[in-house]
């Protein structure tokens, strides 16, 4: 026969390793649902490459676009439910879509990121960006240096005043 007091003091040891054990029950519990949750959150956000359109298809009668931040993207609703979606500077924003009476049709979050192809080079806190597609040539990347940014756009728009004098 166990004594009382011996009785509680296997009850106060056993009792970490049974509260362990469901921790850890818990635990792979959330990781099991964890994914599922992710894959449908990450199904209802839409990601564009800053400086690109994108493609998509609105549901039937959508006749106006709200877009959360128009400094992070920019959407324009096209003929035959289509709307053109463009990255315009890093970060996240939504859209949602309305029909005539202002009834929401669709909303998704929209994410802005940097092209896969670009290369950052720091000199310090001096950034300058290259895209590499397929040589390295120097591009203009918000978040670069101002020098750098400054002395790129002037030679970009020279350029591009010069070719479309040149076609006239």
């Amino acid at each position: 026969m166990i004594s009382r007091s011996v009785s509680r003091g296997l009850r106060r040891m056993s009792w970490p390793w049974w509260s362990i054990g469901l921790g850890f029950g818990l635990l792979a519990s959330v990781a099991a649902a964890t994914p599922a949750r992710c894959a449908s959150a990450a199904s209802n956000v839409v990601t564009v490459v800053i400086d690109q359109a994108k493609l998509m298809k609105l549901p039937e009668h959508s006749a106006t676009l709200v877009i959360g931040n128009p400094l992070i993207a920019d959407a324009s609703l096209q003929p035959g439910g289509l709307m053109i979606l463009t990255g315009k500077g890093y970060g996240s924003t939504n859209f949602v879509a309305l029909d005539n009476k202002g009834k929401v049709l669709m909303q998704r979050a929209v994410r802005v990121q940097a092209p896969k192809e670009s290369v950052s080079v720091y000199r310090g806190t001096e950034r300058q960006s290259y895209s590499c597609t397929p040589n390295c040539e120097r591009s203009v990347m918000l978040g670069d240096a101002d020098a750098s940014f400054s002395a790129i756009l002037g030679q970009t728009s020279a350029r591009n005043t010069q070719v479309q004098g040149a076609s006239r």
